[in-house]
């Protein structure tokens, strides 16, 4: 099964499978984008992190491998009166542009070692002088949790592999905790998670 099967399948519910609230740590550092930033969220799945920074103000391109997830992007994003840029991509194919982003915004994006490392190398480039990286992942303790993310180790991230792989980025924020994590059905309950604000430099 490919990846886009795979989510296609995890999305095909009627219901949000992260459900329609954004991420508590997104909601913590969003005050970091000013209204009318040019805003990527990857790996953005049915939209809920995008559709809110859209609500405020922000100009949002949200990218997904899974055409259902989009569909209830857009679907979420009408339904909050808002507009949001939806590009259906594979991450091993998609480029993230040379200084074209204020914010780039990876929530619980967990892909396989060599993908994060293609995506994380562009991220530096990628931004605008100034811009900003927001990221919450799972991190290797996670598994003994099983309350969301993946069972594979080697797709959960830890602080020191943000801090190795964030090259050519500031980064001011840089934390492993654990927190309860309410998204959907898809992630609830204890967590253990690395959050990562990086910035580039002005």
């Amino acid at each position: 099964m490919s990846a886009a099967q795979f989510w296609d399948q995890r999305y095909a519910c009627e219901h949000l499978v992260y459900g329609d609230l954004p991420n508590d740590f997104l909601l913590e550092q969003e005050h970091k984008l000013a209204p009318g930033a040019n805003v990527l969220c990857l790996a953005e799945g049915e939209g809920r992190n995008a559709v809110y920074l859209a609500k405020r103000g922000c100009n949002v391109t949200a990218v997904d491998i899974s055409a259902v997830a989009l569909q209830k992007a857009e679907k979420l994003a009408q339904q909050h009166q808002v507009r949001l840029n939806l590009i259906q991509a594979d991450l091993a194919s998609f480029e993230l542009g040379q200084q074209q982003w204020h914010g780039i915004v990876a929530i619980f994006m967990h892909l396989p070692p060599a993908l994060r490392q293609r995506i994380f190398a562009q991220i530096a480039a990628a931004l605008k002088p100034g811009g900003i990286f927001i990221g919450e992942f799972y991190r290797p303790e996670q598994l003994k949790y099983g309350s969301g993310g993946p069972g594979d180790i080697n797709m959960l991230y830890s602080t020191s592999l943000l801090a190795s792989e964030l090259t050519g980025l500031q980064i001011p924020y840089l934390l492993a905790t654990e927190r309860h994590v309410l998204e959907g059905v898809g992630h609830t309950g204890l967590a253990a998670v690395s959050q990562v604000v990086a910035l580039k430099s002005k």
